[in-house]
């Protein structure tokens, strides 16, 4: 089992007075409390620090923790660009890079950005996995590329990344076309089902898309991206940790926090209560957990660190324990 975490990377999650430099530092604190990667996600909607910057800024400044994206939004980008910055940070890195993509939804938080790209909205998926396909010839020397989307010929060499083919690609959505071409082509899945149930079925379709295309079960990374809240036991211990959460899904999203659970997955309490629900996600088959920390300002987010760090070893411990059962 993994645990990573999310970098406050926006400015909704920012405290007055904080300085943004501080998230190296969080990213190294992140790593010496034993979280085994380091995430980050993409958005020109919300201000933040731009991915792919951050991660390149941690890629120096951090030993052996991944470093990752959830969900780097391809269509925002020139695809040949992309895959050039891509090679660079699994180069600068040591090739400890993990790419997680998305398309993008219905609404603010998808079409818009489309306009903004002078991207069409119009087959996006497909658009999505050309783009993908396209790295992975750049990444392996090709120079040419055909697809029914994507058409270029006379690519210039371009960097090569660390690894022999590249960094992995997982995908993010959990829709049923999602969850065939995951086990088709991709390298991971990271959703965020408020059920562990549909994790777990989703799990068993990607297991099988991948079995009908000739690929193993461990050919693929099974991860969660989850928003967490620890509070102390106790009635008012576990009001305030849902008004907190409330709070961070308003500044976040714009919406309550009873709306964004019924379509992410939130898990807040006690440690305990913590740590049974997200064995559920383990127990559903989850092998890679991303803990999104539900605080505002950079101080909150490091206190929220340190509890969630705490639960590393026995979740990892539960998981083995499945394993072996």
């Amino acid at each position: 089992m993994d645990i990573g975490v999310l970098l406050p990377t926006g400015t909704a999650q920012w405290g007055e007075t904080d300085d943004p430099r501080e998230l190296i530092g969080f990213g190294r604190r992140a790593e010496r409390l034993g979280f085994s990667s380091l995430f980050v996600n993409d958005s020109l909607i919300s201000p933040r620090v731009e991915a792919l910057t951050m991660l390149a800024a941690l890629a120096p400044t951090t030993d052996a923790v991944t470093l990752g994206t959830a969900a780097l939004l391809p269509f925002l980008r020139r695809p040949v660009q992309a895959a050039q910055s891509l090679a660079s940070i699994d180069l600068l890195s040591g090739g400890r890079l993990t790419v997680t993509v998305g398309a993008g939804f219905p609404g603010r938080f998808g079409q818009p950005l489309y306009t903004l790209s002078e991207v069409p909205w119009a087959r996006r998926f497909t658009r999505l996995d050309e783009t993908v396909a396209l790295w992975r010839a750049l990444w392996d020397g090709a120079d040419r590329f055909h697809g029914r989307i994507l058409r270029l010929d006379d690519i210039p060499p371009m960097t090569r990344p660390f690894r022999t083919g590249g960094p992995p690609v997982w995908l993010g959505g959990a829709t049923r076309s999602a969850l065939a071409r995951t086990g088709r082509m991709y390298d991971g899945w990271m959703p965020y089902p408020p059920d562990p149930a549909d994790y777990a079925s989703g799990v068993a379709a990607i297991r099988s898309a991948g079995a009908d295309a000739g690929r193993a079960a461990e050919d693929i990374t099974c991860a969660l991206f989850v928003s967490v809240r620890i509070d102390d036991d106790g009635d008012d211990g576990a009001e305030r940790g849902r008004r907190a959460m409330d709070a961070y899904a308003q500044a976040t999203y714009g919406m309550p926090l009873e709306q964004l659970e019924k379509i992410q997955a939130v898990v807040t309490g006690s440690a305990a209560q913590v740590r049974e629900r997200l064995g559920q996600y383990a127990a559903a088959g989850a092998r890679h957990i991303v803990t999104r920390l539900g605080a505002l300002g950079l101080r909150s987010q490091r206190d929220q660190l340190e509890r969630v760090a705490e639960l590393i070893p026995a979740l990892r411990a539960e998981t083995e324990g499945s394993r072996a059962s």
